[in-house]
């Protein structure tokens, strides 16, 4: 015989809820409460959102010797792409020595728009194979917030974000 919870009945040991006064049985494998030493290990590890005057949003291509960067102050919105073969019109971010064709990358997939003066979103452009952010797809045209240390990939092209002080 155990003690119910609320500590006026005895009841079998086996027993989940008490016959007596309702009380439910918590057993070994119900959640653990967390105590305040504990919360030390939540905080969150991803980078930070903000990209200030001082700093310098950089694209570096993986597996490729190739870096795109650009002053905070003057993005309002860059395109990442492909050349297009038919115009000969790219992309701000040109991706074509990047075997971006052969990867997936489309002439107009993703854009990067400021948000407000410290903060950067990536969008989809309806790209056929896709925009991912650490790993999830986004939907198309549906913003997302872009931090430092971010990975994109466009198609099958990853790319990573940091942003460096000037």
């Amino acid at each position: 015989m155990i003690d119910c919870p609320c500590g006026k009945h005895k009841i079998p040991a086996d027993t989940k809820i008490c016959a007596y006064c309702g009380q439910l049985i918590l057993r070994m494998n119900a959640t653990r409460r967390i105590n305040a030493s504990d919360e030390d290990d939540l905080t969150p590890r991803w980078g930070t959102a903000r990209l200030t005057g001082k700093m310098t949003l950089v694209l570096q291509v993986r597996d490729v010797d190739q870096r795109f960067r650009f002053d905070p102050g003057e993005i309002q919105q860059i395109t990442l792409g492909r050349k297009d073969p038919d115009t000969g019109e790219s992309p701000e971010v040109d991706l074509s020595v990047a075997n971006a064709i052969d990867l997936g990358v489309s002439r107009r997939h993703a854009s990067i728009v400021r948000k407000d003066t410290a903060s950067l979103v990536i969008v989809d452009k309806g790209s056929p194979n896709g925009t991912y952010l650490n790993g999830t797809r986004l939907i198309p045209n549906q913003p997302r917030i872009l931090r430092d240390g971010d990975e994109l990939r466009l198609g099958r092209l990853v790319l990573h974000v940091f942003f460096e002080r000037a």
